[in-house]
């Protein structure tokens, strides 16, 4: 990300950061407006419109932290008059947290857990990514394996995004374990911000996402208990400056509302496995729906009560014995 103090102007940041002729047409063309006319601008020209400025700073969300402060010098008051404001995310707001409880005090599970959780994502992505620059948020819960006692795998819960990724969560399910980012946000109950996917080799397990250009993860935790990790991935690289790493903090902590006392696991019974690829995953999953039909009619025929909750959780399960037994050979 560019320092503020090596440009004497925006103009000259923008320069810089234009410098190929193609990333310089794609900002005009976010901007409405010819290339020339934005050549214009960079000479000194012509000065560009307070409205085209928060367009602008939209089309730059790496160069944002530095670009608003040179910009502020030159246009002064004239950015509040009309509205502009640093949107820089500071603190959850208070009506929010209201909401959330509200939410947790009249509904009951399992519905509060998706209703708050649901309400909580909604909100991080608005205030995480007004720009709407391209954002995925997703809950990573722990999967406790009841006979054994101990939690081998994650696997997300629900998600929300903007484009490139869906609005809401639609990736096929997937086990995640010691080779994931949300993996070693658990495991070691750390947080986590990886700046730019470009830079090399990470010292953080990661695989990622197409059109993922940074990520950022913070353990969702209730006293000493984990349940699960947030894991935002954004589509810009360096977004996760330290105000937004605080933002996703606090809401990881509001998250918690969204997980039952008993879905939190002590540090000693977190002990994940590799999970296998994608590719491999993908045909166990084939039938899982399947699988949790025969589940539910089989308990209904020898007279056991069952709900579609814990009979998804039996298979989730199974599952993953299954992928285990078959990664060991």
């Amino acid at each position: 990300m560019a320092d503020r103090g090596q440009f004497e102007n925006w103009r000259a940041l923008l320069k810089s950061a234009l410098g190929r002729t193609q990333e310089k047409q794609r900002v005009a063309d976010i901007l409405g407006v010819s290339s020339v006319t934005l050549t214009r601008w960079l000479n000194g020209d012509v000065k560009p419109r307070p409205q085209n400025l928060l367009p602008l700073l939209n089309a730059l969300p790496e160069h944002r932290v530095a670009l608003l402060p040179l910009l502020r010098a030159e246009y002064g008051e004239a950015l509040d008059e009309m509205g502009f404001i640093d949107d820089t995310p500071e603190e959850i707001p208070s009506n929010f947290y209201q909401r959330v409880f509200q939410a947790y005090g009249e509904l009951q599970p399992p519905m509060r857990s998706w209703s708050i959780g649901d309400l909580i994502l909604l909100q991080a992505l608005r205030q995480l990514d007004p720009g709407r620059v391209g954002m995925e948020i997703t809950v990573v819960r722990c999967m406790y394996n009841a006979q054994k006692h101990v939690v081998r795998s994650l696997r997300e819960m629900m998600g929300r995004g903007t484009p490139p990724w869906s609005s809401e969560l639609q990736r096929p399910p997937m086990l995640l374990g010691v080779e994931s980012l949300v993996g070693y946000i658990v495991t070691s109950g750390h947080s986590v911000a990886i700046q730019n996917a470009e830079e090399g080799q990470s010292p953080y397990p990661v695989r990622w996402l197409e059109g993922e250009r940074s990520a950022a993860g913070y353990p969702i935790t209730r006293g000493t208990g984990i349940a699960g990790c947030l894991h935002v991935s954004c589509a810009q690289p360096n977004y996760f400056t330290s105000a937004r790493q605080t933002l996703i903090r606090s809401y990881a902590e509001l998250m918690a509302l969204a997980f039952e006392p008993d879905e939190f696991y002590r540090h000693e019974d977190i002990q994940l496995y590799v999970m296998p690829s994608f590719d491999r995953q993908k045909k166990a999953f084939a039938t899982f729906r399947q699988r949790v039909s025969q589940v539910l009619i089989q308990a209904a025929r020898d007279h056991i009560r069952m709900d579609v909750v814990q009979a998804e959780q039996l298979i989730w399960q199974q599952i993953e014995d299954e992928l285990l037994v078959s990664e060991s050979f």
